[in-house]
C-alpha cells in the first residue's frame, strides 16, 4: 500500500529536537486544515502548547519531509493507562501536498508503530465534513461511526510479529541515514 509521495519526500519519525519543525508545520496549516486536524478552531498558542505536550508524552510522530521541510505529520498518542492497548491518531498535511499519497504513507507508518507497541484499538476522530480523512480511514479498513457532527474511525491492530518489528527498525535506520545525509548536504552546500 505504498503510493508515490512528492519528489524529494521522506517519511520518518520525528526526533525530540525537531519539535520546532512540528510546531511550524501545524502553524502553517490554513484554517480549514487546522480545523480538520484539531476538530475545531485553535489558536497559535494552543498549537504551541499541543506540540510541547506531544513531544513530552509517549507520542510517536511521523513526518513527511519534502525538500527538508515538514509538510505532513501523523501523531500516535496512547489513551488511558500504558497497558490499555488504546491510542488515538491524528493527521495533518499542508494543502499543496494533499492527494499525493502523503496521508496514506503516514497512516501506514502509524499503523505499524501502533501494532509494534501492542496497541489493539486505534481511534481516529474527525469532523463529519472531513471526507478526505474518512476516505483515508476506509482505505485502511477502519470502522467509521458517525456521532453528533463527528466521525470516529476505529482500527484494530494485529499482534506484533518479528517481521513487523523488523519493518519498523528498517524504516528507522533508513530515517537515520536520511537525516545524516541531509545534514551533510547542508553542511557542505556552497553558499
Amino acid at each position: 500500500m505504498h503510493e508515490l509521495i512528492p519528489d524529494g519526500g521522506v517519511i520518518r519519525k520525528l526526533w525530540i529536537h525537531e519539535a520546532d519543525q512540528y510546531r511550524d508545520h501545524l502553524l502553517r496549516l490554513d484554517s480549514s486544515c487546522r480545523r480538520n486536524r484539531f476538530g475545531g478552531t485553535v489558536s497559535d498558542s494552543r498549537i504551541r502548547d499541543h506540540v510541547k505536550g506531544s513531544i513530552l508524552l509517549d507520542a510517536v510522530i511521523h513526518g513527511c519531509f519534502i525538500d527538508g521541510v515538514l509538510r505532513g505529520a501523523a501523531e500516535l498518542r496512547p489513551i488511558g493507562s500504558p497497558f490499555s492497548g488504546e491510542a488515538e491518531a491524528a493527521f495533518s498535511v499542508e494543502k499543496p501536498w494533499q492527494s499525493h499519497g502523503v496521508g496514506s504513507e503516514l497512516l501506514s507508518r502509524t499503523l505499524l508503530a501502533a501494532r509494534n507497541r501492542g496497541i489493539k484499538f486505534l481511534q481516529m476522530n474527525c469532523l463529519a465534513d472531513n471526507r478526505r480523512m474518512q476516505q483515508l480511514a476506509r482505505k485502511f479498513d477502519a470502522d467509521l461511526k458517525f456521532d453528533f457532527g463527528s466521525v470516529v474511525g476505529e482500527v484494530t491492530s494485529p499482534r506484533p510479529t518479528p517481521l513487523s518489528m523488523m519493518r519498523e527498525a528498517l524504516a528507522d535506520s533508513q530515517s537515520v541515514a536520511n537525516v545524516m545525509l541531509e545534514a551533510h548536504t547542508r553542511l557542505f552546500k556552497p553558499t
